[in-house]
């Protein structure tokens, strides 16, 4: 039987009395005392963002804004203890947590690969896959009606725990799993070989992992649900074939090919379409119950498994809104020459922008020298950015 922690606040209570205690030992325990320093500022950390972002039970992904190394999650270290904070995890998540230590630190590297990829997709967007409290800066958005933008972190957030999962056996760094070895159907013109990605394993941990934290009664559990599985759907329908020949003097007497992941990346790019295309939903009510999503505009064809699907219209992103934790576009900079979202008519929201001339000095001129290195000169160039009002 696994035994859980006692709450978050009386463990923190013991660690800083635990703290002020190592005061009076002998230096021969610094670097004891070192260590419980490290982990009192991380559990800070922790209680900060459960405060400042109300944080809902089983949000694993926003461990993704703790610095946190992932080559020190097993069960002798203190950060193992993150597995019993619920800020991120369920309850049926901690106990995969607790039952499979060596998981934890893939959930800590999906949730910073979804982040990396999120943020970066939608750097010159309105909505840059960040929020804000105070001073601080998160991953991800903290409304919770169920708009397009959660539909997105949901999407990249399952997405990334399956390739991560994925990816992670393939590289025999998880003791449950290697390389896919089902049999296919064989080709006259290659063979399959190699180590095949088990995309499958991947797919079915990340859903028992996410999934069971969903309330299939509601509109947004159900919205999240079918969001989760339309990333994965995805991620299996871009799994890549890879092929190497092998033969004599460089002949291709046989090939051999295997499947492999995509990117992530382009996973975040493939996702960042459906964002685009989500479609609008309502739910389907049976004697006051829940039963399912339907687009909400009959005019358009059905939603199939692999749309990414919302309830709720976005907020404004171009004002800033505190209780939202919204930039909002003052400040940032843009495109004058671009009509996307990232030029200037889109990005201001109307208000226009400033001009700003600066002189960078850059590199420039470089020579090869015989042998064996590279010579610049350095130059003044003026460089134009525009910045919106």
């Amino acid at each position: 039987m696994v035994k859980h922690k006692s709450p978050f606040c009386f463990r923190l209570s013991n660690i800083l009395t635990a703290s002020f205690r190592f005061r009076s030992r002998p230096a021969a325990n610094r670097v004891r005392r070192s260590h419980a320093v490290q982990w009192k500022t991380v559990q800070l950390l922790l209680i900060l963002l459960v405060y400042f972002n109300g944080f809902t039970s089983g949000s694993w992904w926003r461990v993704a804004d703790l610095s946190l190394d992932v080559k020190h999650f097993h069960r002798d270290n203190r950060s193992f203890e993150i597995c019993s904070e619920n800020g991120y995890f369920t309850q049926h998540q901690r106990e995969i947590c607790y039952n499979n230590p060596e998981l934890l630190k893939v959930i800590v590297n999906a949730a910073n690969i979804a982040k990396y990829e999120c943020q970066n997709y939608f750097q010159n967007s309105r909505w840059n896959c960040s929020v804000k409290r105070g001073s601080e800066v998160f991953y991800g958005n903290f409304d919770d009606k169920g708009n397009r933008e959660t539909a997105y972190l949901s999407a990249i957030n399952s997405a990334s725990l399956a390739w991560t999962i994925t990816r992670y056996c393939t590289k025999g760094e998880l003791t449950m799993c290697t390389c896919d070895h089902i049999q296919r159907k064989k080709h006259s013109k290659w063979t399959w070989g190699g180590c095949s990605e088990d995309v499958n394993y991947g797919i079915k941990q990340a859903r028992q992992f996410v999934d069971p934290q969903e309330d299939r009664s509601t509109s947004f559990g159900l919205m999240n649900l079918h969001n989760s599985e339309a990333a994965r759907r995805t991620l299996r329908a871009k799994m890549q074939k890879v092929c190497k020949c092998h033969g004599m003097s460089g002949s291709c007497t046989t090939r051999v090919c295997w499947r492999r992941l995509p990117p992530m990346k382009l996973m975040a790019e493939t996702l960042g379409s459906m964002f685009d295309a989500a479609a609008l939903v309502k739910p389907v009510e049976n004697k006051g119950v829940i039963k399912k999503l339907k687009r909400k505009d009959s005019q358009y064809k059905k939603v199939n498994k692999s749309d990414l699907v919302y309830i709720s219209d976005s907020p404004d992103y171009c004002e800033e809104n505190e209780s939202l934790g919204i930039f909002g576009t003052r400040g940032r900079f843009c495109n004058r020459t671009s009509y996307g979202i990232e030029g200037c008519r889109l990005l201001c929201c109307g208000r226009g922008y400033q001009t700003r001339i600066r002189n960078v000095e850059e590199k420039c001129n470089c020579k090869f020298v015989w042998c064996c290195s590279v010579k610049c000169d350095t130059c003044s160039v003026r460089k134009d950015e525009y910045i919106c009002n």
